[in-house]
């Protein structure tokens, strides 16, 4: 059972679990979990994506019951016109205490649509909560620092905030496509838990239809609370 968010005659929002795929994909023919087939069955209607949250992240994950809307919504998703969404991360090293991200991003090779453009302008705001300390011996270091951040994506490209993320040099830990190979097995090693620690946490956006405000959040996973242990102090 996946935890529905909000249900209405147009929409359906859920908390997406990690490590599920939102819909089947010939690229991961061994998977069983999908959030689209399994929605569909629990309310007992046809779902459209809207967007897309990776397999490994989790959180807020917008569906459509209509076509129309999951039209309208898509191309708003994609622009960030109207729409405030918030990440949680943990990343590699300690970045600024907050900064802007404006960095192109080339169309993925798995992106076919014809009518996208080759590069993309993208901008991405971070903030950083908190500082870790790890007893990792890393390149010298006899510790390694992580920190939680902030993340707000204002444009919708494809693993956006991933890609930005490695381009200011502070990767996300657990990101097997643009982090680090050894720090995410030596840190999944150490915590007892391998999973991309990227969190949708919170979603504002109009109602398609009636135009009222939704505010939708999903609470951080339970294991985000082993990185309480690694915790230094506040940023600022």
């Amino acid at each position: 059972m996946l935890d529905i968010l909000y249900l209405d005659d147009y929409l359906a929002i859920v908390n997406k679990p990690t490590g599920w795929l939102v819909h089947r994909t010939p690229l991961d023919k061994g998977e069983t979990r999908f959030v689209l087939q399994t929605l569909r069955d629990q309310i007992g209607q046809h779902v459209w994506p809207v967007h897309r949250l990776d397999k490994g992240t989790s959180g807020v994950l917008v569906f459509a019951l209509r076509t129309e809307v999951a039209r309208m919504l898509g191309q708003a998703f994609e622009s960030g016109d109207g729409l405030q969404k918030t990440y949680r991360a943990v990343v590699r090293g300690w970045p600024a205490d907050e900064g802007l991200i404006d960095h192109p991003l080339k169309r993925m090779p798995d992106d076919m649509r014809t009518e996208r453009l080759e590069v993309q302008p993208a901008q991405s705001r971070f903030a950083t909560l908190r500082h870790f300390e790890l007893p990792l011996p890393q390149q010298g270091f006899a510790s390694t620092r992580c920190a939680e951040v902030a993340l707000e994506p204002l444009t919708g490209r494809r693993h956006q905030l991933r890609r930005h993320m490695k381009h200011i040099a502070h990767p996300i830990i657990g990101d097997a496509t643009h982090g680090k190979g050894p720090l995410n097995r030596a840190v999944a090693d150490l915590i007892g838990l391998q999973r991309l620690w990227l969190h949708a946490q919170s979603l504002e956006l109009p109602h398609p239809v009636s135009g009222q405000q939704l505010r939708l959040a999903a609470p951080l996973p339970s294991e985000w609370r082993v990185w309480d242990a690694f915790a230094m102090r506040a940023s600022g």
